[in-house]
C-alpha cells in the first residue's frame, strides 16, 4: 500500500496508482463537473465565462473539460476558443483536430510495424543458434 500526498489539498490518502487526488477532492470535482454538464444541458450555447460564473466553476477546470473531450463547443469551428496542439486549427474539444487524429494514428502504427535496427542488419535464416554471455568469466 503507497501512501501519497494529495495534489489538490495535501491529505494523504492511499495512493491507487492512478488519482493523484484523494477520495473527498475526487468527488468534489465530479460535483464540479455534474454542475457543468447540467447547465450546458440547460442552457446550450453559453459561454465558457458564463458558464464559470453560473456554476462556480473555474474556466480553467472548464478548458480541461473541453480539452479531456469531456464537453464540447456547439460551434462547428470552436469559435476559435480551442486549437489543434499540432495544426493550430479550431476545433470544439479535445487536442487534436480529426485530420491530425488520423495523421498520429497513421504514424504511430507505422512506427509499431518498422523493425528494430538489429533485425533489418541480420537477415533471416542466418542467424546463430549458440548462445553467448557477455563477460564471462573464466
Amino acid at each position: 500500500m503507497e501512501v501519497r500526498n494529495c495534489k489538490k489539498c495535501g491529505k494523504i490518502f492511499r495512493y491507487d496508482g492512478i488519482n493523484k487526488i484523494c477520495r473527498e477532492c475526487r468527488s468534489a470535482e465530479v460535483d464540479e463537473f455534474k454542475k457543468v454538464r447540467e447547465y450546458l444541458y440547460a442552457n446550450p450555447g453559453a459561454t465558457v465565462q458564463i458558464v464559470s460564473d453560473e456554476t462556480e466553476v473555474s474556466t480553467k477546470k472548464i478548458f480541461r473539460y473541453l480539452r479531456e473531450g469531456r464537453i464540447e463547443l456547439i460551434d462547428k469551428h470552436g469559435n476559435g476558443i480551442l486549437e489543434c496542439e499540432r495544426c493550430g486549427g479550431h476545433i470544439k474539444s479535445g487536442r487534436y483536430c480529426e485530420k491530425c487524429k488520423a495523421e498520429l494514428q497513421k504514424e504511430l502504427q507505422g512506427a509499431v510495424r518498422k523493425k528494430s535496427p538489429i533485425e533489418k542488419a541480420i537477415p533471416m535464416g542466418t542467424k546463430s543458434k549458440k548462445m553467448y554471455t557477455a563477460n564471462r568469466k573464466r
